[in-house]
């Protein structure tokens, strides 16, 4: 998920480089909305892990 975020956030600056300023605003809308579920995401998962008394695997 954090790769689709990347990936929202290189398509807004090169929308708002090439003056497409809605677009990039709805790509960076979209960007952050997906950066934000995969924090959540990666908490939960961790809560999880610490739950189950599993250690965390490098």
């Amino acid at each position: 998920m954090i790769g689709w975020a990347i990936t929202f956030l290189v398509v807004a600056l090169v929308a708002a480089l090439l003056g497409f300023g809605g677009i990039a605003g709805t790509a960076v809308e979209a960007a952050k909305i997906i950066f934000f579920v995969a924090i959540a995401l990666f908490l939960v998962s961790a809560v999880f892990g610490v739950m189950r008394g599993r250690s965390p695997r490098l």
